[in-house]
């Protein structure tokens, strides 16, 4: 785990996101980006896009093959579907952030937890109304694998994915810096039926630096 020496009062931007709701933003290359999980066991599902060709997208296949491991930390670099540096993990005071367990939906709540969750906010509906509320031609094709920051999924020794209690706690926070010009559409998770919000979904803060 790696702090950050940036000071929050000397920040571009400074946004509070609340919980279960999205957000979209541009962040320019060179600039600093940080997420803080105000409250603790927060899950932030992300997405990220080269700002130029949005079919040129952040690739979990292509970041873990790159780093040669499952989950992302401080010195992980974020690649695309073409294989460049999105955005590269400069500071986390978290961890480890998990890119295996994808976002929810509709369908697979009802798979997972019965009828009754069918229409229970989740992180795909999240993204698809912000990107059409932006003007974004982005549509269900485009919405791929995500990161779950603060997000703890384990893999079991027989190679299948555990949702877990969160291994955050408020205050802490991940910090990227941006390789190119990026596209983050973020949906501050609504999920309530199991613990990757310890049931509870709350704000996180959003900061940015020019740096």
């Amino acid at each position: 785990m790696k702090a950050s020496p940036l000071e929050p009062a000397r920040a571009l931007k400074d946004q509070r996101v609340g919980a279960g709701e999205p957000f979209l933003l541009r962040i320019a290359r060179g600039q600093t980006f940080r997420i803080v999980d105000l409250l603790g066991n927060q899950a932030v599902d992300t997405l990220f896009y080269n700002a130029a060709d949005l079919s040129d997208r952040y690739s979990a296949v292509d970041t873990i093959r790159q780093q040669g491991a499952l989950y992302l930390t401080t010195g992980s670099v974020l690649r695309s579907t073409s294989g460049r540096a999105l955005l590269s993990i400069v500071a986390d005071t978290c961890g480890r952030h998990d890119t295996l367990g994808g976002a929810c939906a509709s369908e697979s709540n009802t798979v997972r937890y019965g009828q009754h969750t069918r229409h229970m906010h989740s992180c795909r509906d999240n993204f698809l109304s912000a990107s059409a509320a932006s003007g974004l031609p982005l549509d269900k094709r485009d919405i791929t694998s995500n990161i779950n920051f603060f997000m703890n999924v384990p893999v079991t020794p027989e190679g299948r994915l555990t949702f877990e209690d969160g291994i955050s706690a408020g205050g802490k926070y991940v910090e990227l810096r941006a390789e190119m010009d990026v596209l983050c559409l973020i949906s501050n998770c609504p999920q309530l039926n199991n613990p990757c919000n310890a049931y509870n979904p709350t704000p996180i803060r959003l900061l940015v630096w020019d740096v």
